[in-house]
């Protein structure tokens, strides 16, 4: 090699590196900026979006209380969900079969419904129990109430969308659980740690990683899942715009309105997913990169791991 740039009259040190000119990538974003922009101007300019009465109602004391029954519908139904789901991994995972088969019953039929219809169904229970009651098979009841005033339309909306999640979070535990080499187990067994002790410190650490993205999504998809409940007629977020817009006839301002406080939320829920996902890939090939919050939350950027 020495001789060789002996014979040339260069140096190692008189070589420059040339960075690779990708220009279409910048011709893309020169696109992207301007179609971004165009549309950008045509919303903000359309009189027919009435953004002076989106700012009129967007605090709204109606918009405010359908939009609190919808983060504590989304809360109450995914804790219901995430306990469901777990309950039903493992009992899906059972070697017993018919512990296994009656979680899987649990899961098809679930997730093979319409949620809607499941809806329906718990809002008019009624209609095929008109009592439900606690107490010995074939013997006394202790406890009973009449079915329409136990299942109001808020139990209904849980009992609907909390059991059909934890159909979904069932299948992602699941697959959390299953992600994990088995080897692991068999060493910790051989080293004496108990069942409970060798899930809590090295299964499920693990399986988080692969659990919390579609939990992250499902927490989403239910925020905007929730708005399903107007047909049992609880007020959530989109019933309240409904109701304003059936007496104004603001329609495309009330819409607006709704839509904006569903992308904040689902925004803020984006980045405690991130956050969730970056505590559990520590000391990982894969945690997350070091990029600014909007390239992680929007996909553009780079970046190198730590």
């Amino acid at each position: 090699m020495t001789d060789q740039n002996e014979r040339t009259g260069t140096n190692p040190e008189d070589i420059r590196a040339v960075p690779v000119r990708h220009y279409g990538r910048w011709v893309a974003g020169v696109i992207i900026l301007f179609v971004a922009f165009i549309a950008i101007r045509s919303i903000a300019t359309n009189p027919n979006m009435q953004w002076d009465v989106v700012g009129n109602y967007l605090f709204n004391d109606r918009i405010l209380n359908g939009l609190v029954s919808t983060l504590k519908l989304t809360a109450i139904s995914m804790v219901i969900g995430v306990v469901g789901g777990i309950l039903l991994a493992v009992m899906r995972m059972s070697p017993n079969p018919l512990t296994s088969g009656a979680a899987g019953i649990y899961i098809w039929l679930f997730r093979g419904t319409p949620l809607i219809t499941q809806l329906v169904f718990w809002n008019y229970l009624a209609l095929f129990y008109p009592r439900v009651g606690l107490g010995i098979p074939f013997g006394p009841e202790f406890i009973g109430a009449n079915t329409n005033s136990l299942i109001t339309p808020f139990a209904a909306a849980l009992l609907g969308l909390g059991l059909n999640e934890a159909a979904y979070m069932a299948e992602i535990v699941r697959g959390g659980l299953l992600s994990v080499d088995a080897g692991q187990l068999e060493a910790a067994s051989a080293l004496g740690m108990s069942r409970g002790r060798t899930l809590w410190r090295i299964i499920l650490p693990q399986a988080m990683r692969v659990i919390i993205p579609p939990t992250g999504n499902e927490t989403i998809a239910m925020l905007k899942t929730t708005s399903l409940v107007v047909v049992i007629g609880y007020s959530e977020l989109m019933l309240s715009a409904q109701q304003i817009y059936a007496q104004n006839y603001k329609i495309a301002p009330l819409l607006i309105v709704a839509a904006l406080w569903y992308l904040l939320m689902t925004s803020v829920l984006t980045l405690i997913q991130m956050q969730i996902e970056k505590y559990f890939a520590r000391g990982t090939s894969r945690a997350t990169p070091e990029k600014g919050w909007a390239s992680r939350m929007f996909g553009f950027g780079g970046g190198v791991a730590r």
